[in-house]
């Protein structure tokens, strides 16, 4: 995990450009890392669509555009919307509140000494990824998931990916921290069955998605060829 969030800071921040051909024994050379998590990590890159497949084993930076992250994410939020809804009109059961609240204590955990440690932003990232996966899993609904999972590839779109601007840490560790906030009214409205409440407040939690992307928009425009 701490391979991909290294990789796809760099590739946010432009220094793995778009069409570069990435070659293992480079990169891991590069990184100071082994081949073996390494070749996972650019198979997890290529799942969420920053990488796509070249050869039998290569990968290349995906090109894409600034307008197709904004947009994917705006969709995100209509669906999560619509099965957070679903979810607290369906009533929560002990277990789904117990794995929320477990979130949610990881989460104060995380910001509860006002500064991110070396290694918080791959934990927020599996944390926020858990929790938004518990609500979209209760409303099971498939049609719901697939369109999710396809939209997820999307670059920088997914909940499990948490992209960081060294140049901005401090402003971002305030969104992430309010961000979490809005975990916690997300997941009061689901156990109080609060259907219309907690659906936009899942809408209005991916604006903070967008604004983390918005720090860095000038590398963003300029890895996505938009510039």
């Amino acid at each position: 995990q701490a391979i991909v969030q290294t990789l796809r800071e760099k590739i946010l921040a432009g220094e793995l450009s778009p069409g570069q051909r990435l070659v293992e024994a480079q990169l891991a050379q590069w990184l100071g890392v082994s081949r073996t998590p390494l070749r996972y990590a650019l198979s997890v890159l290529s799942s969420e669509g920053l990488l796509d497949r070249s050869g039998a084993r290569g990968y290349v930076v995906r090109r894409f555009s600034v307008r197709d992250v904004l947009n994917a994410i705006d969709v995100r939020g209509v669906l999560e919307g619509l099965a957070a809804r679903s979810v607290a009109e369906g009533g929560v059961g002990a277990a789904l509140a117990a794995a929320l609240d477990d979130c949610l204590r990881e989460g104060d955990e995380i910001f509860r000494n006002g500064q991110l440690k070396p290694g918080d932003d791959v934990r927020y990232a599996d944390m926020n990824g858990r929790f938004h996966s518990l609500i979209i899993e209760a409303a099971q609904n498939a049609a719901v998931s697939a369109a999710l999972s396809l939209n997820d590839k999307i670059p920088f779109v997914s909940p499990f990916t948490i992209a960081f601007d060294e140049a901005a840490r401090e402003r971002q560790f305030m969104m992430l921290t309010y961000a979490h906030r809005q975990h916690h009214a997300i997941a009061d409205a689901l156990k109080k069955g609060e259907g219309a409440r907690v659906e936009a407040l899942m809408k209005e939690h991916t604006h903070i998605s967008k604004e983390s992307l918005n720090l860095s928009l000038p590398a963003l425009h300029l890895i996505a060829g938009a510039a």
